[in-house]
């Protein structure tokens, strides 16, 4: 997005809440939400998305537009009054998840709730930017997947790898205790107008097919504020236990990756490892937290020995374990060293698969040239993730069946005849898909054993 004045403006007023949280630390801070001003809100109303679903209300990002400056100042005065203010529930949709048999509930707020959420989190961002460790990325402002893949294997190739404690929270965002997050934020937080709007949010209850209810726990995932609460939560939770508590009473090196609610923790020895997968049920329980008891998992991963057969029978060659849609596993360098490698996980090429297959039956009644032009553009889209060294089986397969799956439904056309591969191959010639493409790349080597 363009910068615009009030943009700079902003800028420096979050460079200014983010240096007074710098230079005092653990002090909750009481005057915050007087940086929230029309500018503050425009700025705000600027990074919101204008094409996503609508809320309750059912008003769009441009009806809303058509009286922007209107309504940013109502909802301005409305938010730093106090009881004017009423949070409206979030509509609740299901959408699919894994291979897509099961569903995750995400809360859609209403286009003006959006704006001001973006407003809080803005400021929230600024100060716990201060505070959250470096094992953190999900929903953090100049952080990514990618960093958090490229963070653990920085770590694990010069540990020559470990046991993997993978750590799987059972309904996270659904589960989490109101009154505990609250008590989390005041210790960094305690300007009223704000703890006020974000205790009317927790409290705005849910509405699904119509009925309105209030969860006595949790967020609603989806929430524009609710990526930094749940950041706020696993910091207390997992990421300052880990580093404070958990790496001195250890006996070797350890280390923690976190992305949002994925998390994989790294031990040097296996004593270390199962004397923390021992703990953490009660360090989670304490907060009303659930470990799910067969995807949380200890898993075997370090480096391969000498001459050791690559084969998954051998008993000396280590597991494997998926992390933020891939699968890592040791495999050989081009210089057969043994590297951490990783492809897409077996899941995330299904549900891929899936949903290209069923595109092209939803419209196979499209001419041929705009079904290529989507079907370029969703193989680009997933190159831009999963398009990562190492993982190029995985984008050549997808391609592999693409064909396949697009014949198949090409050929159910009814006005089409029976047509043979060569007719296939024919037009492919014409509208060719795209070769696949590694956008993130890294540095497979290691030295010899």
């Amino acid at each position: 997005m363009a910068e615009t004045p009030s943009s700079t403006t902003v800028s420096t007023k979050l460079e200014r809440i983010a240096k007074q949280a710098k230079q005092m630390p653990g002090v909750a801070l009481t005057s915050l939400s007087h940086h929230i001003d029309m500018a503050w809100l425009q700025e705000a109303y600027r990074r919101t998305r204008k094409d996503a679903a609508v809320g309750v209300d059912g008003q769009t990002a441009a009806e809303y537009q058509a009286n922007l400056e209107g309504n940013l100042r109502s909802l301005l005065d409305r938010a730093k009054s106090g009881d004017r203010y009423r949070a409206p529930p979030v509509r609740r949709v299901h959408i699919p998840k894994g291979d897509g048999k099961k569903t995750r509930p995400i809360g859609v707020p209403t286009f003006e709730d959006k704006i001001l959420q973006r407003a809080v989190a803005m400021v929230l961002d600024a100060v716990y930017e201060q505070d959250f460790l470096d094992c953190s990325y999900g929903f953090r402002p100049g952080r990514s997947a990618h960093q958090a893949l490229d963070a653990f294997w920085r770590q694990v190739m010069p540990m020559h790898g470990g046991w993997v404690l993978e750590l799987d929270i059972e309904a996270f965002f659904d589960s989490i205790d109101k009154a505990k997050l609250r008590e989390m934020l005041c210790k960094r937080v305690r300007d009223g107008v704000l703890i006020r709007l974000i205790g009317k949010w927790l409290n705005a209850g849910v509405m699904e097919e119509g009925v309105v209810y209030h969860p006595e726990a949790g967020t609603p995932q989806g929430g524009v504020v609710s990526p930094i609460l749940a950041n706020v939560f696993l910091h207390e939770v997992l990421d300052e236990w880990f580093e404070h508590e958990v790496k001195p009473r250890l006996r070797a090196k350890a280390f923690l990756v976190r992305y949002a609610d994925d998390a994989v923790a790294v031990f040097e020895t296996e004593q270390d490892a199962r004397r923390v997968m021992a703990v953490l049920p009660k360090r989670f329980e304490k907060y009303s937290l659930r470990l799910h008891p067969e995807k949380t998992k200890l898993v075997r991963f370090l480096r391969p020995k000498f001459g050791t057969d690559h084969k998954k029978d051998d008993p000396d060659f280590p597991g494997s374990f998926d992390l933020l849609g891939f699968t890592h596993y040791w495999g050989r360098s081009r210089k057969g060293n043994w590297v951490v490698k990783r492809k897409t996980a077996q899941s995330r090429f299904s549900r891929a698969r899936h949903r290209l297959a069923m595109w092209c039956r939803l419209n196979r009644h499209l001419p041929i040239t705009d079904q290529h032009r989507t079907l370029v553009r969703k193989l680009r889209g997933h190159d831009a993730y999963y398009g990562i060294t190492g993982n190029d089986r995985a984008l050549s397969m997808l391609r592999y069946w693409l064909r396949f799956d697009w014949y198949k439904w090409l050929s159910r056309r009814s006005h089409a005849a029976r047509r043979g591969w060569e007719w296939m191959e024919r037009l492919l010639g014409v509208f060719p898909l795209p070769p696949y493409r590694i956008v993130h790349s890294a540095v497979l080597s290691a030295a010899k054993p």
